[in-house]
């Protein structure tokens, strides 16, 4: 496991507590991950034979429970035709029991899948992947208006009413900025500025981030710097800053930066994250991972905070580690019946395929991405391609080489339009 184990020591009891109240609170998946923890730590640290057998009793309960939870979830899931997802989850429920009637049980729900699918084994590619996108339409300016009220509601109250209240430039800048026009944001929200001088105007923190986009870096760290005089307590002005002095290679002013904000702040998940960024950016990726790893000891999970471990630890070589911790994004995902993310499948997929994992799993995995992340479909059917030659299956290996290249056509005819 490497740096994992070494990141990822716990105090066993403390991690107990954690998976005793997710127990109480029905939450299998994390009760499980939890209890897991602490059987880890536990043999590090004590030959507790008491502790243990009651941790495994533990571990059996909620393991047994969300087993339970995922062969209903795979039955509701074959209710609604949903084949493929309602295999997944029931695939879980095996890995996860040992109660013969729960096994029995699933066996039935897999053959039935099996029967219900018959003749449509094979792999396909839906051909609407394989097909350019329409062009995007052109806004019309009640689009633009629409648009903007749109941005604007998801912002602090505060600041929602200061936004409505720049004008006209500050709107066509803000809506360029959004939509990647930084010339134009510009020159629009300079004249916003210029049309809202007060020293509290909150223009300046984007007109710094059109600059920084335009490698405008003294102009964007001088607003800034002023910016933050006036809003100290504003942490978006510390992560637009953050990124200039990235750019400059001035970590230790970023660091510097990061030590002087309000405390307030300092507890935050996102002052965590930027300061972990701040200190990879400056190469130290050891310390990153152990900040990252003790706030979650400090506050619990999260998943925002366990992706960037796991990037940290891609970086510092530790692909087995990385690739659990991937595992463990997507167990809590099923767990809590969310998303999960396609960047985290693939960095999973990307891993294992590097490790030599060239399996089924990682192959169907592939097939997934290619749905959720078409723009780079042409890489997923290569690797569905080369895990077939692997496989010593020539005659499919050829045939996604071929939707490889159809979807790399795709894309070039896009590109030159």
């Amino acid at each position: 496991m490497g740096l994992f184990k070494t990141f990822f020591n716990q105090d066993p009891e403390k991690t107990e507590q954690r998976g005793d109240a997710f127990l109480k609170a029905s939450d299998w998946g994390r009760a499980k991950l939890e209890f897991e923890k602490a059987l880890n730590a536990l043999e590090k640290t004590s030959s507790d034979d008491a502790s243990e057998t009651r941790l495994r009793d533990k571990l059996v309960q909620a393991k047994g429970a969300l087993a339970h939870e995922h062969k209903q979830t795979g039955a509701d899931l074959m209710e609604a035709e949903s084949y493929d997802e309602a295999k997944e989850f029931l695939k879980l429920a095996l890995d996860l029991t040992r109660d013969p009637a729960l096994i029995s049980a699933v066996e039935k729900l897999m053959q039935k899948i099996a029967r219900l699918t018959a003749g449509d084994m094979q792999m396909e590619v839906p051909q609407s992947y394989l097909t350019p996108l329409a062009d995007d339409e052109t806004y019309t300016a009640d689009q633009d208006d629409e648009t903007f009220m749109a941005l604007c509601s998801a912002l602090p109250e505060e600041v929602h009413e200061a936004y409505l209240s720049y004008g006209e430039s500050f709107k066509t800048g803000y809506l360029a900025l959004n939509r990647g026009d930084f010339d134009l944001a510009a020159d629009d929200l300079s004249h916003a500025l210029e049309e809202n001088p007060s020293p509290d105007s909150i223009i300046p923190l984007e007109l710094a981030t059109a600059y920084l986009n335009l490698e405008k870096l003294d102009e964007a760290r001088r607003l800034l710097e002023t910016f933050l005089q006036h809003h100290p307590d504003a942490l978006p002005g510390y992560q637009v800053l953050c990124e200039v002095y990235w750019e400059m290679g001035a970590f230790d002013q970023a660091e510097a930066l990061l030590a002087d904000c309000p405390d307030d702040l300092k507890n935050s998940l996102a002052y965590v994250l930027l300061r972990g960024e701040t200190l990879s950016q400056a190469g130290s990726h050891p310390e990153a991972a152990s900040l990252y790893q003790d706030f979650m000891e400090a506050y619990g999970w999260s998943e925002p905070l366990a992706i960037a471990l796991a990037g940290t630890l891609e970086i510092l070589g530790d692909l087995e580690s990385a690739k659990d911790l991937y595992v463990e994004i997507m167990d809590q995902c099923r767990s809590c019946h969310t998303r999960i993310d396609p960047l985290i499948k693939r960095r999973f997929a990307d891993i294992s395929f590097d490790l030599g994992r060239h399996t089924s799993a990682i192959m169907e995995m592939y097939l997934s991405l290619v749905q959720d992340d078409p723009e780079n479909a042409p890489l997923y059917f290569q690797k569905i391609s080369r895990i077939y030659a692997s496989m010593g299956n020539e005659e499919e290996a050829r045939r996604f080489r071929v939707f490889a290249q159809q979807a790399e056509n795709i894309g070039m005819r896009d590109i030159h339009k």
